[in-house]
């Protein structure tokens, strides 16, 4: 059975424009309308790496039995649903991950809600860019590594995508990880705390996965 596996990841990229298109933006638009927002994503950007701890947390299993609505891994874990199943048919391992930003990003926009609600958009944008961001990474990490040894990976399948529900999916990969040792913990309604976590599935096999389906 794999061990868990922690990693700090201090080098994203994120850019303005990318902290803009957070916010929902069109940074073209608003550097021709509104440079005010843009001098604030500015700032969010540059106060946001103080804020953030990126950090992600990963198990590989093997797989030990399929049928079209689940998986039998290692260590008598469950992962149901027709979702998961199809797009992970094939699999000869599955990774299980949670990654997250920690909790002072989430700290300083909750502070500024009401005092600077702008500014705290805009950190918000941030965010939400920085954790899209961890999650490519934590990916492509996961990708090379398999890559390097004969492995293909299928595409990521978060909690919530199509007909596989956040209650349902959540707590099979948290069953998984000791997630306190990157400081996520999940509530009663299945949700993550801190709130700029995400959670995923990676399939790993020695033929390609049918990106088709």
């Amino acid at each position: 059975m794999s061990e868990q596996v922690v990693r700090l990841y201090e080098n994203l990229k994120i850019d303005v424009d990318m902290v803009l298109r957070g916010q929902g933006a069109d940074p073209a638009v608003i550097r021709q309308r509104r440079p005010n927002l843009v001098a604030l994503a500015e700032q969010a950007l540059a106060e946001g790496w103080q804020l953030i701890k990126p950090v992600a947390t990963y198990r590989i299993l093997p797989v030990e039995n399929m049928s079209t609505e689940s998986f039998t891994l290692a260590g008598d874990l469950w992962l149901t649903g027709a979702f998961v199943a199809q797009h992970l048919a094939g699999a000869q391992q599955i990774a299980l991950l949670v990654c997250t930003l920690g909790s002072g990003l989430e700290t300083k926009i909750a502070a500024l809600s009401n005092e600077n609600p702008a500014y705290s958009f805009a950190l918000d944008g941030f965010g939400s860019v920085a954790a899209t961001t961890l999650r490519v990474a934590v990916c492509d990490d996961l990708k090379a590594q398999s890559k390097a040894s004969g492995f293909h990976t299928s595409i990521p399948l978060i909690p919530g995508m199509n007909n596989w529900p956040v209650d349902v999916g959540q707590p099979q990969i948290f069953s998984a990880l000791d997630t306190t040792r990157i400081g996520v913990r999940l509530n009663e309604s299945a949700q993550m705390t801190p709130r700029k976590s995400i959670s995923m599935l990676i399939g790993i096999s020695q033929t390609p996965f049918d990106i088709s389906t």
